[in-house]
């Protein structure tokens, strides 16, 4: 290829549903993200493993990492490029809080119009504090391009193609398909890669317009020396977003409530390979509708 390929990744800081407690969720029905500590979503870092390896094999390309949520949600930034990722676009706003997955795929395609040109947008296919699978098909339609589900790998990319294999239910398909396109990324993927001493050390004091409100002289000085240590910061107004479609205005997914289930071994049960304990057990799946 002659030029490289610029790559958008979709990344969302997430609270950890691993260990969810009576204060998860807030009257409105959001999630209280304060109460719980804060990942990078585990599939987005499939899909930075995806993005990072058409990087490594299509000389020039580069990698944007994009993500909305409050100010802390620039660390998911800091570690994308601590990894190989190049900048970072953190599209924070109080009213972009509490958006469903429809408002949130409505600001992420506006920044990524404001982003344009690009070739592949890759996202992780959902994320642990929704599991929705929603907002990457969502981006896609909203930007009128087509779209890979539950990839699993990138196997080959042209100047005019990528390829890719996805996985189904019933085993994989290899599918092709023309830029722009976005790609969701399943957990089966390859994990991501680990920090890169290089990466860490040149970009571990990049920050933010607000994050540099609160740092010293230092800092400020610094990023003046090294435009490259500055994350963008956009607001609704950045992307000329209607507020009408955002926030719990613009989200007509309410959450009712938030359980979180812990198996015990009282839950576990052992069965051998005799057919009758096997009817017996699929009678019991069925009855309480865990099947069928």
């Amino acid at each position: 290829m002659d030029k490289g390929l610029k790559i958008i990744v979709l990344a969302k800081q997430v609270p950890d549903t691993r260990n969810v407690g009576k204060d998860a969720m807030k009257a409105d029905g959001t999630v209280n993200r304060a109460a719980l500590p804060a990942i990078f979503n585990p599939e987005d870092l499939n899909a930075l493993e995806q993005a990072l390896r058409i990087k490594d094999s299509v000389p020039g390309s580069k990698i944007t990492i994009l993500t909305m949520g409050p100010g802390r949600a620039a660390e998911v930034i800091r570690e994308g490029m601590y990894r190989g990722a190049d900048d970072g676009v953190l599209l924070t706003d109080r009213r972009f809080a509490g958006s469903d997955t429809l408002a949130t795929s409505y600001a992420l395609s506006l920044a990524i119009r404001k982003l344009a040109p690009y070739d592949i947008i890759v996202a992780g296919r959902q994320a642990i504090d929704g599991d929705t699978a929603q907002v990457g098909p969502q981006v896609a339609e909203k930007l009128n391009i087509p779209q890979i589900t539950y990839a699993e790998e990138v196997i080959n990319i042209n100047e005019k193609e990528a390829t890719i294999k996805k996985r189904t239910e019933k085993g994989v398909e290899i599918l092709r398909s023309s830029f722009p396109l976005l790609v969701t990324v399943h957990s089966s993927a390859p994990p991501c890669r680990s920090r890169n001493a290089k990466y860490l050390l040149k970009y571990k004091h990049a920050r933010t317009d607000s994050e540099l409100q609160k740092a010293g002289e230092d800092y400020i000085k610094m990023q003046t020396e090294r435009p490259y240590l500055h994350i963008c910061e956009w607001s609704v107004a950045d992307v000329n977003a209607d507020i009408g479609f955002l926030g719990l205005s613009g989200s007509p997914t309410k959450v009712k409530t938030i359980h979180n289930v812990v198996l015990q071994s009282k839950d576990a049960k052992v069965i051998s390979a005799k057919d009758s304990e096997i009817d017996e057990l699929m009678k019991e799946l069925i009855d309480n509708h865990t099947i069928g």
